[in-house]
């Protein structure tokens, strides 16, 4: 699926931000139509939908070239990531992107799992 999405424009002002509320992107919808977390993992397919969908739609497709979570998606669009969620329902129920489920962690309190992500960060800094 190829979709334009205008960098600028009358949706989008630099003073103001997004001109358009996210419960119209969402066409007033409040809930998605597919069970997504915000560590699920999202990635195109490369199949073009048949149904039409808006310029939001597009950029979040243009998020998922590899794997991204639906949190990351949220933050790039500077949208709330339940409209988020119901962008990428779209885009799943006309096949555009196919989402796994995070990992599910045991012990997500593992000391040993804390310990190196501290390690890393660490190593950032």
């Amino acid at each position: 699926m190829t979709v334009t999405v205008p960098t600028d424009g009358p949706w989008l002002d630099d003073a103001a931000g997004r001109l358009i509320r996210p419960y119209t992107v969402s066409g007033g919808r409040t809930r998605p139509t597919a069970e997504l977390d915000l560590m699920s993992l999202v990635m195109a397919t490369g199949a073009t939908g048949q149904t039409y969908l808006g310029p939001e739609h597009g950029e979040a497709l243009a998020l998922c070239h590899g794997p991204t979570s639906v949190a990351e998606i949220a933050g790039h669009l500077r949208l709330p990531a339940v409209v988020t969620k119901i962008l990428l329902s779209d885009l799943m129920d006309s096949g555009a992107v196919t989402v796994r489920p995070p990992h599910n962690f045991d012990n997500p309190s593992d000391c040993s799992l804390l310990e190196a992500v501290l390690d890393g960060l660490r190593r950032q800094l």
